[in-house]
């Protein structure tokens, strides 16, 4: 894509975000309705598909594209945001390990948008994602899939899951498969999503009871999954992931500055805005948000570099891990800053407030920032992860 078409496709999406992401932020999170009607604006401009090349009716863009556009999603709406980027992962697993008929089958069938999801976490290895309790089975040269998912972005709304178990008769926990799982499959059983922030992306638990899954939609080959962790998913999940937040911490800090500057105290005469101390606390979340756009789009470009050229993205683990706790973190600084500023109004319900309860959402998303911090010491310190290890960690 040319960069002239590049750049009319972002207008393209700033529309999308503006008219319909942005007016429906409040309507989803206060009834926590699943932001379908956004995703489905998004798909029709081929945003869904960002990735993905012209041969499997994608947009053909790259992973500095791709978090541009999580962290413009992020600045309206931190669920479509996390919804937006579980697809696009998902998506791009497919691409990075699919077969040419689960390519034709899930990215494009007939032209039209299926979403999709990751489904890993597992109530028993809490916030180690990667280690998985459930095995699954063989049923001739089918599978049948037996587990329970902890938290599981888009459960009962995905059209498929990209979903891990270890592989039948795994000698140890390193030893997974990735599949393809059909949304609509029978023993599907998806839980409910009653949280603080992010109230739309329904993260909730999902249960698969005797699911089977054909051999074609086994992605990838058996025991490919570590690989498959470390460059296929784990890379574009926390580019995204970080995008999303930095857009969180833009998002609360414009809505903040614009409601200093339109606020008056009558007694003084004076705005908010003319008070030193108030623009202070303003301009300490501003140097926290500024740290991060260079950032990430220089991780971006790393990230097209290795894809390019078929190098494991892996090398990036740790940097990118680093990215996603400083931007959760600095859209939490951000939030709290606003909050301050803008006294009770920023208090009762409204959109200062939901950002506030939405950034809370990326401290403890895996890797939950207590366990992205002990990877990045371990790694200082030049110690093993030892992630597959018994125990998780």
């Amino acid at each position: 894509m040319s960069t002239q078409n590049e750049n009319e496709a972002f207008k393209e999406l700033d529309d999308v975000i503006e008219k319909i992401v942005a007016a429906n932020a409040e309507r989803n999170d206060e009834q926590s309705i699943f932001p379908r009607e956004n995703l489905e604006a998004l798909a029709a401009e081929g945003w869904t598909r960002v990735l993905i090349p012209h041969d499997y009716g994608g947009l053909g863009l790259d992973h500095v594209a791709f978090a541009e556009a999580s962290y413009r999603i992020g600045q309206k709406d931190a669920s479509t945001g996390l919804v937006y980027v579980m697809h696009v992962g998902a998506a791009q697993t497919v691409n990075l390990y699919g077969t040419h008929d689960q390519k034709e089958r899930w990215l494009r069938p007939n032209g039209k948008y299926l979403l999709g999801t990751y489904s890993t976490s597992e109530r028993a290895s809490g916030g180690h994602w990667w280690y998985n309790f459930s095995e699954a089975s063989r049923d001739g040269e089918d599978y049948i899939v037996n587990a329970e998912k902890s938290f599981t972005t888009s459960a009962g709304k995905a059209d498929y899951y990209i979903t891990q178990t270890r592989t039948p008769g795994a000698r140890d926990q390193s030893d997974i498969s990735f599949f393809i799982v059909d949304g609509g499959s029978p023993g599907i059983t998806p839980g409910p999503w009653n949280a603080l922030g992010v109230r739309g992306n329904h993260s909730g638990p999902i249960r698969y009871d005797g699911v089977k899954v054909p051999k074609r939609d086994r992605l990838g080959e058996e025991n490919q999954g570590k690989e498959i962790i470390y460059n296929g998913v784990s890379p574009i999940y926390l580019i995204g992931l970080g995008a999303v937040w930095e857009g969180v911490a833009r998002g609360v800090y414009d809505t903040a500055v614009n409601h200093i500057k339109n606020s008056f105290h009558q007694d003084t005469n004076k705005r908010l805005a003319d008070y030193q101390a108030i623009r202070q606390e303003l301009a300490k979340a501003k140097v926290h948000i500024e740290s991060l756009g260079a950032w990430r789009r220089e991780l971006a470009s790393r990230l097209d570099t290795l894809w390019r050229s078929n190098s494991p993205q892996a090398e990036l683990l740790i940097a990118l891990t680093e990215f996603k706790v400083h931007a959760s973190e600095t859209a939490n600084v951000a939030a709290a800053a606003a909050l301050t500023v803008t006294g009770g109004y920023g208090y009762k319900k409204g959109a200062l407030e939901r950002y506030f309860r939405d950034a809370r959402a990326g401290i403890g998303m895996g890797p939950s920032n207590i366990i992205a911090r002990d990877w990045i010491g371990k790694t200082s310190v030049g110690l093993p992860l030892e992630l597959f290890y018994e125990g998780g960690e």
